[in-house]
């Protein structure tokens, strides 16, 4: 089975090889190791994945759990294969509704394989929307939507989470964050086509191009790296010569960014695709 191994902590001497000569120790192959040193910041973070056998996957963890403990790091060991058959997401917003109504109805339908375990909020405004489905709430704003990324990763682990779904979640999540669910476990919502209209109005910059095809991206976020290269689908809708802005912007927030975000997440969950030193491949089968 195939294994992605975090380390997040402040930063020492010595930290990776505990880590790598535990895993080497076990018989596990390295497919991919990247390691992050800054200084400013004092942080260090580390990504492997992993091949072991199946058999072996509860000891990891345990074993890292303490390598963790002593290092005084932050140490996440998460595989794919676990909960393959119903992964658990929780599912991030703001203040649109319709990306996580689209998915939490994809989810009910059958369409989309998944248990959304948790809604979070740096906003309220979808509060509702997880009592209608019953999923659990929990906010994590300041009276000015400011986020509260620590108590954001407690409540990751708390509720077991494989994958963070950003559905028009409207903050940009810090380094530490993405490094500690790394390796393809956050997928974004992102309102315009990447990489040509990043930024939070892509819709008016598409238009100011005098551009008629508008879209949306859903894409797996990194860390240290500009978002968007890491694409797993894209949506797209065309208007006529002239269409105003505020009718352009309603079609792609009501209908082709909730089917974008379906359609990317369907993707991940069905494993049709991974993350691969931050390129997105077709999973082989075989």
């Amino acid at each position: 089975m195939f294994v992605v191994i975090t380390a997040v902590g402040p930063d020492n001497v010595g930290l990776a090889d505990p880590i790598i000569h535990y895993v080497t120790g076990l018989g596990a192959n390295i497919t991919e190791i990247q390691m992050y040193d800054h200084d400013e910041e004092a942080i260090f973070a580390m990504f492997l994945r992993i091949q072991i056998e199946a058999d072996l996957y509860a000891s990891l963890r345990a074993a890292l759990t303490e390598i963790g403990r002593l290092k005084k790091l932050s140490i996440r060991v998460w595989s794919a294969e676990i909960r393959q058959e119903s992964p658990r997401l929780a599912i991030c917003t703001t203040y649109r509704p319709e990306p996580a109504l689209a998915v939490l109805e994809a989810i009910q339908s059958g369409e989309i394989e998944a248990t959304p375990a948790v809604m979070i909020g740096n906003r309220d405004h979808c509060q509702q929307l997880a009592r209608q489905f019953g999923v659990d709430w929990h906010s994590i704003g300041g009276e000015m939507g400011e986020a509260n990324d620590d108590r954001m990763i407690d409540l990751l682990d708390e509720y077991d989470i494989d994958y963070v779904l950003l559905a028009r979640y409207m903050r940009i999540l810090p380094a530490s964050s993405c490094w500690k669910y790394a390796g393809g476990r956050i997928i974004n919502l992102h309102h315009g086509l990447l990489p040509s209209f990043p930024g939070i109005r892509p819709y008016h910059d598409a238009n100011e191009a005098r551009m008629l095809t508008f879209g949306a991206t859903c894409h797996f976020i990194v860390p240290e790296l500009d978002a968007g290269n890491q694409i797993i689908h894209q949506e797209t809708f065309s208007v006529e010569p002239g269409t105003k802005i505020d009718e352009i912007v309603r079609i792609g927030q009501e209908i082709n960014e909730p089917a974008c975000l379906v359609k990317g997440l369907k993707r991940v969950v069905n494993r049709e695709i991974e993350l691969h030193f931050h390129r997105v491949v077709a999973r082989k089968t075989s």
